[in-house]
């Protein structure tokens, strides 16, 4: 293809014309510069420096000049939020609803910041009506979101299964665990009211949300104990293994309860033998120990610490042991273990406590819901006992 030369005519043509396009946006720019408040110029420095408080101020006075300012109205009442200051969010956001001039996307923007203000406040009616507003939104995910968590906070049982539904089917992420949770939050009202007969659909839903759901068979079991039906009970707690057999020591006491008043406590130790040979667990041995004591002997419960010692060498089981040996030694040795005794404890006092498998993080008592990071069944029963040191 042969080179035309008098393209070369062309390229000047091009340099003026984009130099004309700068020399336009240019002028456009220092134009618009010189409409703004100097206000506007103080706050977004005192922003710069971390001066907060400051850029407030000057940006009120940017919002007294000029009222039309939309955005900077939406970024003050932000601010007030943030720090606090709620009231004042809430006025700045109420009187951009309120505006007639606002279009339909920044209206709808407003009522969400104004229901965020109210939930910060802790206003959650008000909150509710609002969030409830921007159904059909491009905001309805988020909303959702705010609305589930009001409704835990106000135990709306019925309300979150209905939300957390809706907001599965938005945004496509799994919601069954909560759901199921949900379920055996009303089942467990019906059974502080008594009401047992209530109890039982809510724990079938919670099932049938999600099979592996412990804290449902939990409840069925206590259930079925309440109706004076222990066999049913049992059958309720051993499912509990095929679900997460970590979660068995906080069955394993009942289970023995449960034997025993069928007269079948030896059938219930060799259960929990069992439960203790495959999965290790100081809670688990702690009521084993104590079934060997009542059904067999101490020299018995004595052997069962020590063999699980053994098998699973920690802080807490010598701890066991140590209790075990006290209960068969002669008087003259047991002021001596009582010494050694208090000693363990004392470090295995730190390690007594339940750990979240999301977090991390650990308390002293179990939680079904975790209070660092609200997950729903993330809180394991195992203590932090793993080479007797706390992880």
């Amino acid at each position: 293809m042969e080179f035309e030369y008098w393209w070369l005519l062309t390229f000047p043509l091009f340099f003026g014309l984009g130099w004309m396009a700068a020399r336009i946006d240019i002028k456009q720019l220092v134009s618009e510069s010189r409409t703004l408040p100097i206000s506007y110029f103080k706050g977004l420095n005192f922003l710069l420096n971390e001066q907060p408080d400051k850029a407030i101020e000057a940006f009120i006075e940017v919002v007294k000049v000029d009222p039309q300012t939309i955005e900077l109205h939406f970024a003050l009442g932000s601010l007030f939020r943030r720090r606090g200051e709620v009231e004042r969010a809430i006025r700045m956001h109420q009187n951009l609803a309120e505006r007639p001039d606002l279009d339909p996307e920044q209206r709808t923007l407003a009522v969400y910041e104004l229901a965020q203000d109210y939930f910060k406040a802790g206003l959650l009616d008000r909150a509710e009506e609002y969030f409830k507003q921007l159904e059909g939104t491009r905001l309805e995910e988020q909303a959702f979101g705010f609305l589930l968590d009001i409704y835990e906070q106000e135990k709306e049982w019925d309300k979150a299964v209905a939300t957390a539904e809706r907001l599965e089917a938005k945004s496509g992420q799994s919601r069954q665990k909560e759901i199921a949770n949900f379920y055996c939050e009303m089942a467990t009202r019906d059974i502080m009211q008594s009401r047992f007969d209530a109890a039982r659909p809510h724990l079938a839903q919670a099932l049938t949300h999600h099979r592996l759901c412990v804290r449902a068979n939990m409840l069925l079991g206590d259930v079925e104990r309440a109706a004076e039906n222990d066999e049913a009970a049992i059958e309720a707690w051993k499912r509990i293994e095929s679900q997460n057999p970590e979660f068995l020591p906080l069955v394993a006491e009942r289970l023995m309860d449960a034997y025993r008043r069928l007269g079948r406590a030896q059938e219930g130790l060799t259960l929990l033998k069992g439960y203790l040979a495959r999965y290790a667990s100081i809670d688990l041995l702690n009521v084993a120990f104590q079934a060997e004591l009542e059904t067999t002997d101490t020299h018995s419960a004595y052997q069962l610490v020590r063999e699980e010692l053994r098998r699973n060498p920690t802080l807490l089981g010598l701890d066991k042991l140590l209790e075990a040996q006290l209960i068969e030694a002669p008087p003259e040795r047991r002021r001596d273990l009582e010494l050694v005794k208090n000693l363990v404890h004392q470090h295995t006092r730190s390690l007594d406590m339940y750990r979240c498998d999301t977090c991390g993080f650990r308390a002293r008592q179990f939680y079904w819901r975790c209070p660092a990071c609200n997950g729903w069944e993330t809180y394991s029963p195992r203590r932090t006992e793993e080479k007797g040191l706390a992880k």
